[in-house]
């Protein structure tokens, strides 16, 4: 019986509007084929077989809308009417996030170059900073101070940027950012498959970034996990809710809230 590649028949019968975006949801574990979840584009698939789509389609022009997505609901903050800055913008998944949940404007920023969709760039509430390190903002690049910043960064640690991005902070700013244990952790704990196994890794990772926060006056609010895995590799991710208003701690115990935290991440991913 014919067969066709997933990311290929999947885009065919109308479930994604293009491959590339059928390829992000298919390796976020989102598409079951007779059931099963498959997590590799390439496979090839029978063209009779059943497929369901795990959850809704989402709206983003990327996956990691679904992170921010996820964030704003269980830390209860509201972008309405605010301009943010989103570091590690990407191809604008949490840009995109933003904007549907209300956001004025978002600076864009990331190092890279090209990356943002075309419907982001075209988007005049969207200021792209291209081929910007965010390691070297300064206070005086911008007109205003903000009230919310974004961060979904790979290959570089948070303790790198966030000394440089709390100082763009409003007195009650807040930082939504992802805490990846591939990136934080030493070589020795990451496998060949870029993932890191050992839940204790996971425990001191955070640790030392909520530490490090609280050593330059932001302190963690909230802590949750991002609810798909990285694209590469299937790590776990985390996400961390600070602020430099430190009345709005909720964590009373940090190492139980870890505890928590990682728990339900490996019940429900």
């Amino acid at each position: 019986m014919a067969k066709e590649r997933l990311d290929k028949l999947v885009t065919e019968k109308g479930f994604f509007p293009s491959r590339s975006k059928a390829k992000r949801a298919i390796m976020a574990g989102l598409v079951l084929v007779e059931g099963e979840v498959v997590d590799k584009a390439g496979t090839q698939i029978d063209l009779e077989a059943e497929i369901k789509i795990k959850g809704k389609v989402h709206p983003y022009v990327s996956r990691g809308g679904l992170k921010l997505e996820k964030a704003l609901e269980v830390f209860a903050v509201d972008v309405q009417d605010k301009i943010i800055i989103d570091i590690g913008a990407s191809t604008g998944g949490f840009t995109d996030c933003a904007l549907q949940n209300g956001a004025k404007k978002v600076y864009a920023v990331d190092v890279g170059y090209g990356q943002l969709d075309w419907k982001l760039r075209q988007d005049e509430r969207v200021v792209s900073l291209e081929r910007t390190n965010a390691r070297y903002l300064k206070p005086e690049d911008f007109d205003i101070k903000f009230p919310l910043v974004t961060i979904d960064v790979a290959f570089i640690s948070l303790t790198k940027i966030l000394p440089a991005l709390v100082n763009l902070l409003t007195e009650d700013g807040e930082v939504i950012a992802l805490i990846k244990p591939q990136f934080e952790a030493g070589p020795e704990n990451v496998n060949n498959n870029g993932v890191v196994k050992d839940l204790e890794v996971h425990r001191e990772v955070i640790n030392k970034i909520v530490n490090f926060a609280k050593d330059i006056d932001l302190f963690l609010i909230d802590l949750s996990f991002s609810p798909i895995t990285g694209a590469q590799g299937h790590n776990i991710e985390y996400l961390a809710h600070f602020s430099v208003n430190e009345e709005q701690i909720k964590v009373d115990n940090l190492d139980q809230t870890i505890e928590q935290v990682i728990d339900k991440a490996q019940q429900n991913l």
